[in-house]
C-alpha cells in the first residue's frame, strides 16, 4: 500500500496506513477526518477533548467554564451526584463506595452499622469499631460489667457481650482444680481430661514435687507420681516389704515374690512345691515331718499326712499303715484285732501259739 501523507505535517511527513492512527484511542485514521494538536494525530472525539473537558457523566464536552472535578474526572455542574438519590454532590462532602459517590445522608442510611451499644448510626465523622460482624463508636465500646473503656485494651465475648479482661476473668475464666484461682491470659495450663492445673499446682499429693511432663498416677481425685503411687499402692512382699513388679506368690491372702517364698526351717523355695504350715509359717514337707510330724514306733519315720498317708494310733502310738503288721507273722494288722505284747503288737494268732 501506498505510504500515508498527511498535509496538516507538511508534504514531507509519511505514515504507514496502520501507523497512521490517534495517538489516545489507536483508531485507524486513514480515510477519516483527522486533527493535529501538538504535533500528535487525534480523531475528532480525543481532538476535542484536548481542547475541552469531556463529563464524565452524559460524555459531552464541557463548554461552560464552571465544572466539577472529582474522582479524577471531569463533570459538568449539575451531573455530578449522589449515586443513590441523584442530588448533585458539586461543594457537598460524599464518600466513595465501589467507586461510586454518595452523599452522605444516603451513604450512611446505606452503608452505615448500627452500634450495638446504643443502636444509633454510627456515621461516617465517628469511628467505627468492629468485633466479631458487630459494630461500636469508640465512646460505647465499653465492658458490659464495669463500663470501662475497651479502646486499644484486652478484652473477652461472652454470650455475645464484651468485657474487659478483669471482669471476664472473674465471671467466665476456668480455675485451678489445685488452687482454685482463675487461668489468667497466657498461663499455661496442665490439662488431664476434663481437669485443669496450674504447671505449679500439678503436682503429687504426697510428695508435692510438680509432675511437669513426667509419668504420673490418677487414683480416685488425686495425682501421685510413679514413685509415691508405688510406695502407696503397689504389691509389696510380706516378707522384705519390696514391691513386687511380677510374677509373685499369694499365701493366706497375702503377697510374696517368689524367691521369698521359702520354708521357715531350711530356705528352700516352696514357689510350685508341695508344703504346710504351722503357727501361720510354711515348711517344706521334709523340715515339717522332722520338726512337727508324729513318729512311726516301727520305723521312727515322721507321720506327715501329705499326700494322703494313713496312719493308725493306739494309746498314744502311731504307725504308718504300712508298717502296722504282726511283730511275728509280719502280717498287716490294719482293720482286724490285734494283741500288745509289750512295745510289739501282735495278731491274734499268733498270741494264741505264744501262749500254747
Amino acid at each position: 500500500m501506498l505510504p500515508k501523507c498527511a498535509p496538516k505535517f507538511g508534504d514531507s511527513m509519511l505514515w504507514h496506513p496502520s501507523c497512521f492512527v490517534c495517538t489516545d484511542c489507536d483508531q485507524l485514521l486513514v480515510d477519516l477526518t483527522y486533527c493535529v494538536h501538538n504535533d500528535k494525530l487525534y480523531c475528532e472525539r480525543h481532538y476535542a477533548e484536548q481542547l475541552k473537558p469531556r463529563c464524565a457523566a452524559c460524555d459531552e464536552l464541557i463548554f461552560s467554564g464552571e465544572f466539577t472535578k472529582a474522582m479524577n474526572k471531569d463533570w459538568h455542574s449539575t451531573h455530578f451526584c449522589c449515586w443513590q438519590c441523584d442530588e448533585s454532590l458539586t461543594g457537598q462532602r460524599y464518600v466513595l463506595r465501589d467507586d461510586h459517590p454518595y452523599c452522605i445522608k444516603c451513604y450512611e442510611s446505606v452503608f452505615a452499622n448500627p452500634c450495638e451499644e446504643c443502636n444509633k448510626v454510627i456515621g461516617i465523622d465517628s469511628k467505627d469499631l468492629s468485633y466479631q460482624d458487630k459494630h461500636w463508636h469508640e465512646a460505647c465500646f465499653l465492658c458490659s460489667k464495669c463500663h470501662i473503656s475497651l479502646v486499644d485494651k484486652q478484652f473477652g465475648s461472652k454470650l455475645e457481650k464484651i468485657y474487659c479482661g478483669s471482669c471476664y476473668d472473674t465471671q467466665f475464666a476456668s480455675r485451678c482444680d489445685g488452687c482454685g484461682d482463675i487461668f489468667k491470659a497466657g498461663t499455661k495450663k496442665m490439662e488431664y481430661k476434663t481437669r485443669q492445673w496450674h504447671e505449679k499446682c500439678f503436682c503429687c499429693v504426697v510428695c508435692k514435687n510438680a509432675i511437669g511432663t513426667k509419668s504420673f498416677i490418677p487414683k480416685e481425685q488425686d495425682i501421685y507420681c510413679s514413685g509415691c503411687y508405688e510406695e502407696k499402692f503397689a504389691t509389696k512382699c510380706v516378707k522384705c516389704s519390696k514391691i513386687i513388679t511380677s510374677g509373685g506368690v499369694t499365701y493366706k491372702n497375702e503377697p510374696w515374690h517368689r524367691e521369698c517364698f521359702t520354708c521357715t526351717n531350711c530356705n528352700a523355695s516352696l514357689a510350685g512345691q508341695r508344703f504346710t504350715s504351722r503357727d501361720d509359717k510354711p515348711y517344706c514337707a521334709e523340715c515339717f515331718g522332722e520338726l512337727f510330724a508324729k513318729r512311726c514306733i516301727s520305723c521312727s519315720k515322721p507321720i506327715t499326712g501329705i499326700g494322703g498317708t494313713r496312719f493308725i494310733s493306739f494309746e498314744d502310738r502311731h504307725w504308718h499303715n504300712d508298717c502296722f503288721i504282726c511283730a511275728s507273722c509280719k502280717t498287716s494288722l490294719v482293720g482286724r484285732g490285734f494283741i500288745t505284747d509289750g512295745d510289739d503288737i501282735i495278731c491274734p494268732e499268733c498270741a494264741k501259739q505264744k501262749l500254747s
